[in-house]
């Protein structure tokens, strides 16, 4: 290795950073005591998801940067997997941890198993990603879970608890929803963590929406969606996140059935 590409590998690095900066604040948050969360804490909660967000933004340009300047490398790939864990594993797991205080008091070791098990399982899915990804791969779909779609599923209750906890939220059952939020969240985290490592397809999002040539309409609904995240920016961030992991095992599950019944209806 005489050379590297230095923007791309800058970029990279840049994801780094933000996946170390997210674990710097979370660890601002105290410890639970059982009492009411402190807004101070909810604060850092909340930067600390959207670090992890940022380094999804460095993680995209990257590979892209990598790929118009026709400078992918076997380096590139190696650093990238590296930071990922970081960004979409380490990080998220230990957010889990601060942003669920009610949880982490009630189930103080279970808490920490959870969190564990999410980056193993976020460190077999990069190991597995680099191993089958080659240069000839189309970018359409994922053979389970991206470990970045994970990553925003759970770093986006950070941004979504800032919301409820604020005082000038008009929700009137925000508190009730705050505590049911994170008494499901560890479990969710488990689902995230096990759609991972599992096989279930699921789509390229970015390529599928951008790449290439599309319709007048299809510019429409994209615009009117980002309308509709902008405005409420506060949960459709955790509601499009959540939206999107259900999405492959419901679309898994349904092509299964849909095959077992053309299978039933051939024999006949």
């Amino acid at each position: 290795m005489r050379t590297i590409a230095v923007f791309p590998t800058l970029l990279t690095l840049g994801n780094l950073v933000c996946g170390f900066f997210a674990i710097v604040v979370a660890s601002r948050v105290d410890r639970p005591d059982g009492v009411a969360t402190d807004l101070a804490d909810t604060t850092n909660v909340m930067i600390s998801g959207w670090l992890v967000f940022l380094g999804m933004v460095f993680d995209a340009l990257d590979g892209y940067v990598a790929r118009l300047s026709r400078t992918s490398s076997d380096f590139g790939a190696q650093l990238d997997s590296l930071c990922d864990l970081v960004t979409f594993g380490v990080a998220p797991a230990f957010l889990l941890v601060k942003m669920c205080p009610r949880f982490a008091y009630m189930h103080r070791h279970a808490i920490w198993v959870i969190a564990a098990a999410y980056a193993v399982c976020a460190a077999l899915r990069l190991a597995r990603f680099s191993l089958e990804t080659g240069d000839d791969d189309d970018h359409m779909h994922f053979s389970g879970l991206p470990s970045p779609a994970g990553a925003a599923a759970i770093a986006s209750f950070a941004i979504m608890f800032y919301t409820l906890r604020k005082d000038d939220n008009p929700l009137v059952f925000a508190q009730q929803l705050d505590h049911a939020l994170q008494i499901i969240l560890p479990f969710f985290a488990v689902l995230v963590a096990g759609l991972m490592v599992s096989r279930v397809p699921y789509p390229h999002v970015v390529n599928q929406i951008v790449r290439g040539q599309r319709s007048f309409a299809h510019v429409v609904a994209v615009v009117f969606a980002l309308v509709a995240i902008m405005v409420v920016r506060g949960y459709a961030v955790s509601i499009v996140s959540c939206a999107f992991v259900f999405t492959g095992p419901a679309r898994y599950a349904w092509q299964r059935y849909v095959e077992r019944r053309e299978r039933k209806e051939s024999l006949f």
